[in-house]
């Protein structure tokens, strides 16, 4: 295979978490705080605090307990957050600090199922699934009622607007609603009228009339004078939520009058205006309802004008209240995330499929989010055109979409085709220009989509909706699903990887044949060319990458290291190395040209669907079964600067260290070598010390001049000299100093000072033994020499002496 010159000295090695995008929405209760800034919602066992303006998620808060959150919420004054567990703890929250202010036990036998505050944010009110009602004095800090006459679950409490009349009003599984009054501590009233659950409950301005709606498809208006039912609305679908709009004209939304008007929002999916007079319907939003859209919940903030609704798909929409304009979307959780895709020319977008028929559209730079409706069946994947604009989508309904994104970042489906008679479960465009597109199906074919002149057209608009795509070449392509096809970089090659462990290629536009990959001993789910040279990569469910050559078929190189199925595989630094992802929920980074897994990514806590790098190389987008999306960064270079950075700083150091020394300022030096966190240094520094003719002096003015955090990190380096022979000494003498001139409860204060004392006991003992040995064998040497009794020897005459001695 060719190397690239291009591609050398390019390699990539590591990859750093950029951005997570995140579940942070998971059904049930959301509330906006009256200014509309803040948006409360839970998650499993959080209640996340969103600011409205980025959609960034502000503050997450989670009982000490880390049970599921059960009910929230927030007083009419934004000052205090109550949160109640499946533990039947009551937590009160200074939500802005992220602090739990006070604990309590709810005293119910069942976890707390709502919650609600009075007009004045001192009395709250909760409704357990063990049908009995409380009430909390906030303020003082103590349970004031208990009210027991409901069966079953009691799902929905709420006070009186008018503070003075304390009256509380509940609803369980009876369907009925209970008048309940806090002065008198009895029920004043059953209000029945409704055959299926009561969902919520709204009152007037003037406190005079109650609004209330329900899954029985009726909405029911009270006097609440003579507690009697006045008017019964059927608006035909179950109602999840019920608001009274401002007793105003709103032409918009058909309110010409200043009479009773009211909001519904219900299993249709749509919001809708009614008058309650007449009972007729004077508005309906104008959006067609899709799986998924069923409103669940909604809430109006009166003093932001603003109107929150949720879907069952767990969106969140907020609309101006006055003329139900959307103005944010928020996608809480996506579920099992399919396919991710980088969007726009400067990859300022992200596209988002996951198991649902609506598409995500994220801006990454304000994390605004635009929610994509055309699907009608869970989309399984994506592919971008060349210049970023337009891009592709195939779901389960058998059908592909076009979708075009304009420069102000809004995205509308602007063509779509159908053909296929099973799922489509893989999309590629064609790379050289924007001509055409190819899709692969459970049918086992492919099917080959050009593009018609007028969707090019920059001009063209959707006025008479998504053009219809003409499918050109149709070919069956295996004998099982196929569930990957790639074109070439050239737009002359397809090639397609099935179930039935082969990969395929094919010569564009006629799809003929031209060679089979075998070698893979399981299904394959993705195949992909290399950018650069004539090789194609295929990742399979034996949990092994492949190279082939296009040339001859034949395997080139194979990759193992996924402990399970390789579900993506992309080329990057110019086709030198690979990413891959797998459904052990790591992403890989591959060195062809050695076989290397340069480093391994996890992040991820399950299948990893989605991969893709951006046009310039330097980011990745992963999105897996965990919910969560991964935005990456390489950070080779950052990385391999800071190391530099690193390394030269150490060598200036160093030099400094050494001038130190040299000098005989072993207190800078000392100080220096600590700072560096480097034992060696430090004892190298002790030794130049102790080699000072007045050492002992030395090493202890030095000392003791040094900081508390600077003695602590001496300690921790004398625990790792005392355990060699040779620098025991050097420790030993530290350690005299710190016992002598410490005192020892400023000893006892040093942090991590029982772990040194204890590794240090057992080295000093040995050491201590080893000395006693030597100081034995020196006294029994000395003994020996002392008690030697070594021979005199006669002097032997030497040859002159005996000369003289002989002359006359």
């Amino acid at each position: 295979m060719a190397e690239t010159a291009a591609g050398v000295g390019r390699f990539k090695a590591n990859y750093a978490v950029e951005r997570k995008i995140e579940p942070f929405y998971k059904g049930g209760k959301a509330q906006l705080d009256q200014t509309g800034q803040h948006l409360f919602c839970i998650c499993g066992t959080r209640v996340n605090i969103l600011e409205v303006a980025s959609g960034v998620v502000l503050r997450s808060l989670e009982q000490e307990d880390q049970e599921a959150i059960t009910a929230f919420d927030l007083s009419p004054d934004d000052e205090v957050l109550v949160t109640a567990s499946r533990a039947l703890l009551l937590a009160q929250w200074a939500w802005r600090e992220g602090s739990v202010t006070r604990l309590w036990k709810a005293i119910h036998t069942a976890p707390v199922a709502t919650m609600a505050f009075d007009p004045t944010s001192t009395l709250l009110a909760t409704g357990g699934c063990d049908g009995a009602v409380r009430v909390w004095d906030i303020v003082r800090h103590y349970g004031t009622h208990h009210f027991r006459a409901s069966p079953g679950v009691v799902h929905l409490v709420a006070f009186h607007p008018d503070p003075t009349r304390l009256l509380l009003f509940s609803s369980a599984a009876d369907a009925a609603i209970r008048v309940w009054s806090l002065q008198d501590r009895s029920c004043l009233a059953v209000l029945t009228a409704h055959y299926s659950a009561v969902t919520s409950l709204a009152f007037s301005a003037d406190g005079h009339t109650m609004l209330s709606s329900g899954r029985d498809k009726i909405c029911v208006i009270w006097d609440l004078q003579s507690c009697q039912a006045t008017k019964t609305v059927p608006v035909f679908e179950s109602v999840e939520a019920t608001v009274l709009l401002p007793e105003e004209p709103v032409s918009q939304l058909g309110v010409k009058s200043s009479g009773l008007y009211f909001l519904t929002a219900g299993d249709q999916g749509t919001l809708r205006v009614w008058e309650a007079a007449s009972g007729q319907c004077v508005y309906t939003q104008a959006q067609p309802p899709g799986p998924g859209r069923e409103l669940t919940h909604c809430t109006l903030a009166r003093t932001a004008g603003l109107l929150l609704s949720a879907t069952a798909d767990h969106n969140l929409l907020l609309y101006e209240a006055r003329s139900l304009q959307l103005q944010k979307q928020f996608a809480g959780y996506s579920e099992e995330v399919l396919d991710v895709r980088f969007l726009g020319p400067k990859d300022s977008h992200v596209i988002v499929a996951s198991n649902s028929p609506c598409l995500k559209v994220f801006e990454l730079q304000t994390s605004a989010c635009q929610i994509l409706h055309g699907h009608t069946d869970i989309v399984l994947a994506l592919d971008v055109f060349r210049k970023g604009w337009l891009f592709a989508s195939c779901a389960k309904d058998q059908s592909v979409r076009i979708w075009r994104m304009n420069k102000a970042g809004q995205v509308i489906c602007v063509a779509q085709g159908s053909g296929h008679t099973h799922s489509v479960g893989t999309v590629c465009c064609s790379r050289l220009k924007e001509s055409f597109l190819v899709t692969g199906s459970q049918d086992c074919t492919v099917k080959l989509w050009p593009l018609p002149k007028a969707l090019l057209s920059k001009n063209t608009a959707p006025d008479n909706g998504p053009i219809l795509l003409q499918a050109q070449t149709t070919q069956r392509c295996h004998d099982k699903d196929i569930n990957s096809v790639a074109i070439a970089p050239n737009d002359k090659l397809l090639a397609t990887g099935s179930q039935d462990r082969t990969a395929k290629l094919w010569a564009l536009p006629q799809c003929q044949l031209l060679g089979v990959f075998s070698g893979h001993r399981r299904g394959l789910w993705c195949v992909q060319f290399s950018p650069m040279d004539q090789v194609l990569a295929t990742a399979s469910a034996d949990g092994t990458i492949k190279l082939w050559a296009l040339q001859d078929f034949s395997c080139l190189k194979t990759f193992e290291g996924h402990d399970a199925s390789v579900l993506k595989v992309a080329f990057v630094s110019r086709g030198t190395q690979l990413l891959s992802s797998g459904s052990d929920g790591l992403v890989k980074l591959w060195t062809i040209k050695n076989n290397e897994c340069v480093r391994t990514l996890d992040a991820h806590e399950d299948k990893v669907w989605g991969l893709h790098c951006s046009r310039l190389d330097d980011r990745a987008l992963t999105g897996a079964s965990d919910s969560r999306v991964i935005l990456w960064k390489d950070v080779t270079e950052a990385e391999q600067a800071e190391e530099q950075a690193r390394q030269e700083e150490q060598v200036v150091r160093q030099q400094e260290l050494d001038n130190l020394l040299h000098e005989k300022r072993y207190l800078r030096a000392l100080g220096l070598a600590i700072s560096l966190d480097r034992p060696h240094t430090v004892l190298t520094v002790i030794q130049a010390i102790r080699r000072d003719p007045e050492a002992c002096e030395k090493l202890e003015a030095t000392m003791l001049r040094l900081r508390r955090d600077q003695k602590e990190a001496l300690l921790r380096f004398c625990v790792t000299w005392n355990t060699n022979s040779r620098h025991c000494h050097e420790a030993q003498a530290v350690l005299g100093v710190l016992l002598r001139r410490e005192a020892p409860q400023e000893l006892l204060g040093y942090e991590g000072v029982r772990a040194a004392l204890e590794a240090l006991l057992p080295y000093t003992e040995r050491h201590f033994q080893r000395l006693s040995r030597t100081l034995q064998a020196a006294a029994f040497l000395d003994f020996l020499w002392h008690n030697m009794k070594l021979p005199v020897l006669a002097a032997t005459p030497t040859p002159w002496e005996t000369h003289k001695e002989a002359l006359p």
